[in-house]
């Protein structure tokens, strides 16, 4: 389960004014608003927190904690994940409150794995880090299925220009250039993509290179 978070608060300054401020401000935070704070809720619910406001202090932090709360304007949140994603994956949470959130228009990042908000219970606010650790789980296996998907399909498109290349070049059919594939690669000790790579790289060399000579 999640004990230290980073959160990047770009509101800190507005809500520390506020705070000292018995005046109404232009949000209308009101005074149970102004005591919900990000940093000082979860540090009461027992997670450690780390506040960070820049890239380096991300980077010295991130080795430290579980997850990260942005506490930013909606459009703010795929730059900070993008900052944070460089130096590691993470799950990503977002405080919602009037400065965060600021109209039902707004619209949510599909890298937020969920919302946490002042409004919250301590229980509202365990569920919501559950389920959005247990969506963080489920979106990265889901990109891991998808990256692999994507490079079994590169790897198959290299294979295949490959045996059309054999099957012109050795007059030979699809099948016998596989297998001459599948022997080569065992006899290099490489995979068959890297040998399939090989034949159509030399291949695209010398058909330039003969169309040059032809063009002189």
């Amino acid at each position: 389960m999640l004990q230290s978070f980073i959160l990047i608060d770009e509101f800190k300054p507005t809500r520390s004014a506020t705070s000292s401020s018995s005046s109404t401000t232009e949000l209308n935070v009101t005074d149970n608003e102004k005591e919900s704070l990000p940093e000082a809720m979860l540090k009461d619910l027992g997670f450690r927190i780390y506040a960070a406001s820049n890239e380096k202090e991300i980077s010295f932090m991130i080795p430290k904690v579980d997850a990260v709360l942005l506490s930013v304007s909606p459009d703010q949140v795929e730059p900070w994940r993008s900052r944070v994603l460089a130096h590691r994956s993470l799950p990503l949470f977002w405080w919602c409150d009037a400065r965060t959130f600021p109209s039902n228009e707004c619209r949510m990042d599909a890298g937020i794995d969920g919302l946490i908000g002042s409004a919250m219970s301590p229980l509202e606010i365990h569920c919501a880090l559950l389920l959005g650790v247990n969506h963080y789980f489920r979106r990265t296996e889901w990109h891991q299925e998808r990256e692999q998907l994507l490079s079994k399909l590169e790897e198959r498109k290299w294979v295949d220009q490959a045996k059309r290349i054999l099957c012109e070049i050795k007059g030979i059919s699809e099948a016998e250039a596989y297998d001459f594939l599948r022997k080569q690669a065992m006899n290099e000790r490489k995979r068959m993509v890297d040998v399939a790579t090989s034949i159509v790289k030399v291949y695209q060399i010398l058909k330039d290179q003969n169309q040059g000579g032809r063009k002189r």
